[in-house]
Parts: structure tokens; C-alpha cells; sequence
């Protein structure tokens, strides 16, 4: 059972020990970690967290995802142009 309210996108980088992870379904939710276990513990910590932030400075909280996905895919490199 995923225990998460909301979808999380973990991606991996060129270093093998650095993850980076956000909610696609919560604008503003970011975080890294040092394993894909680590990102899952901060993140369903972390989320509860930013949830009880917006709710203190009256800002819109999305609806919880009645069916969150975790997704665990390589970093995309962007181009500078």
C-alpha cells in the first residue's frame, strides 16, 4: 500500500547515491535524497509537512490523489540554450 497522498516522481541522477523527488500532484514539493527508500520516508514526512504550511498561510491545498503513483525514472537533461 503506497502511503503517500499525493503522486511522487523520483528520479535518478548520474551520481549514484543522489535521487532528487517532487509531486507532480502538489505544486511546490521538492526534495532529495540519498536512496530510493530515503526519498520515500522524507517525502511522506515532507508532504505532510508543505500540506500543514499552506494550510497555515490560507493558501489552496489540492485534493488528495484517491490513487497515487510513484514513479522512479533517469533525470531529464536540460539543454541551455
Amino acid at each position: 500500500m503506497i502511503e503517500l497522498d499525493y503522486s511522487l516522481i523520483i528520479e535518478a541522477t548520474e551520481e549514484p547515491d543522489y535521487f532528487g523527488f517532487y509531486s507532480p500532484d502538489l505544486e511546490g514539493f521538492t526534495g532529495i535524497g540519498h536512496s530510493i527508500e530515503d526519498c520515500l520516508y522524507k517525502a511522506k514526512w515532507g508532504i505532510k509537512e508543505h500540506v500543514n504550511l499552506l494550510k497555515e498561510q490560507v493558501l489552496p491545498i489540492p485534493p488528495k490523489n484517491p490513487d497515487p503513483k510513484i514513479v522512479i525514472q533517469n533525470t531529464h537533461k536540460v539543454a541551455v540554450a
